[in-house]
């Protein structure tokens, strides 16, 4: 058989072929798979929860109600648990999740819509419900791939980006396209969480957990005197890996169960603050600032980076929105799926080039002087490649940098940091859009008035 040519196409695509092997050695198929489904269910509902804002309230509630609803209880959630659920088992925890979820959906699904006399509240009630079992599952989720290595973190957040173009798309379609109403729609996206009990219960291989479990919840000696259950342990370890179960990685120690956080509850919790308090500027306040930019882009801004329709692709000022909002979710999706490739070890640099997005973006709806919409569609894309890349980064140096015995707590507790942002940027986009609109039409562009 002829060897392929030097720089002949089936040469390039056997060298790609070859390089693309060598980045997914050690991948488990189940542990990815597993992530991938994590990170899309957690995250789909909320996408979903949004892109049926105008649904849920009507044309006359401000849609940030909404975003605050479906993000608050989200982020008081990554706040306080991490102190105190590593004492909940992960079945359990899962379990409580899906029925957070679906019972979110349903209650917002079955309630009366307000033309027919439903109540808001009552919706928002089920929206906060979905938003406890998010911000649960997130944290949850990313404290758990200190138990099944790098792919399952990159798998996550894959995961996670897929969420918001295929919610988002989905909503839409089903909506318009099919035709089905707004409850019945609501009412099939309250059987997804379902997906996250395959996933976890039958998908992901659970030997890691389960030595997890026999030292943390288990009657294990803490004492530091038990010298062969710990060699037992680590033989444990040595065999699931030879036996495939978990990534290229050992299994690490689980967290919480060191003979220095053994001594009492109190205890512990002061040592997680002191560990939270370390995690807050090489991690926490990177991926705050991007969030805090990002979403005040996108919730503040981008509802005035309208043009004249004639230039533009557009028949209605209506349709700038989701355009800017899909091709900020497709820069998300890529940068999320990206670990493998690139790795950015300065979390600084994104955040920066992202609040200089918003300058540039805010300084253009007050100023006028960017072109034509095909270069904001541009900045856009590339905002949600900077969003991306900060989330999976900042979670890929905890895996690469923090102590063992700290990362699981490090993962969960640094989750907070998105919740917070987006909560920031709610409040502050909420007055900053209805400026910047008033700005526009009192210089003598008055698209925003129209939509």
């Amino acid at each position: 058989m002829a060897l392929p040519l030097p720089g002949s196409p089936s040469s390039s695509w056997a060298v790609f072929r070859e390089r693309l092997k060598h980045t997914f050695s050690g991948a488990d198929p189940r542990v990815c798979t597993a992530f991938w489904l994590f990170g899309l269910i957690n995250n789909v509902l909320y996408v979903i929860i949004l892109s049926a804002a105008l649904d849920l309230v009507g044309p006359n509630v401000p849609k940030g109600v909404v975003l605050l609803a479906d993000v608050i209880p989200s982020f008081l959630t990554k706040l306080c648990a991490p102190y105190f659920i590593h004492a909940v088992p992960y079945p359990v925890r899962i379990l409580i999740f899906v029925g957070l979820s679906a019972a979110g959906m349903l209650l917002i699904a079955l309630t009366p819509s307000y033309t027919d006399g439903g109540t808001i509240a009552t919706k928002m009630a089920g929206v906060i419900l979905a938003s406890l079992s998010s911000g649960g599952g997130e944290l949850t989720f990313v404290g758990l791939v200190h138990y099944y290595g790098p792919f399952s973190l990159a798998a996550w957040g894959s995961g996670t980006g897929g969420a918001g173009l295929i919610g988002a798309g989905a909503y839409a379609v089903a909506t318009t396209s099919f035709g089905l109403s707004v409850k019945t729609t609501l009412l099939a996206s309250a059987c997804l969480p379902a997906i996250m009990l395959v996933s976890f219960f039958v998908v992901l291989p659970l030997q890691p957990l389960r030595l997890h479990s026999k030292v943390h919840h288990g009657v294990p000696d803490l004492t530091g005197d038990n010298e062969e259950e710990e060699e037992e342990e680590e033989d444990e370890a040595e065999a699931e890996q030879r036996e495939g179960l978990l990534s290229s990685e050992r299994p690490p120690k689980p967290a919480f169960a060191s003979r220095r956080d053994s001594s009492s509850a109190w205890a512990r919790f002061t040592h997680n603050l002191v560990r939270a308090k370390a995690l807050f500027f090489p991690f926490m306040l990177p991926l705050l600032l991007v969030y805090v930019a990002e979403y005040t882009i996108n919730q503040g801004v981008a509802p005035t980076l309208l043009f004249p329709l004639r230039k533009t692709p557009f028949k209605h000022f209506r349709a700038f929105y989701p355009s800017y909002n899909a091709i900020y979710q497709a820069g998300v999706f890529i940068s999320r799926s990206s670990t493998p490739f690139v790795r950015i070890h300065n979390l600084y640099l994104p955040s920066f080039l992202q609040v200089a997005n918003l300058c540039i973006l805010a300084s253009h709806a007050i100023f006028n002087f960017i072109p034509n919409v095909y270069v904001v569609f541009a900045i856009i894309f590339w905002e949600g490649l900077l969003g991306g890349l900060v989330y999976v980064n900042t979670f890929a140096e905890i895996r690469d940098t923090v102590a063992r015995e700290d990362r699981e707590f490090s993962l969960s507790a640094t989750t907070v940091s998105d919740s917070g942002g987006i909560c920031i940027a709610g409040f502050i986009s909420m007055v900053f859009e209805v400026w910047l609109c008033n700005w526009q039409v009192r210089h003598g562009r008055d698209y925003c008035k129209k939509l």
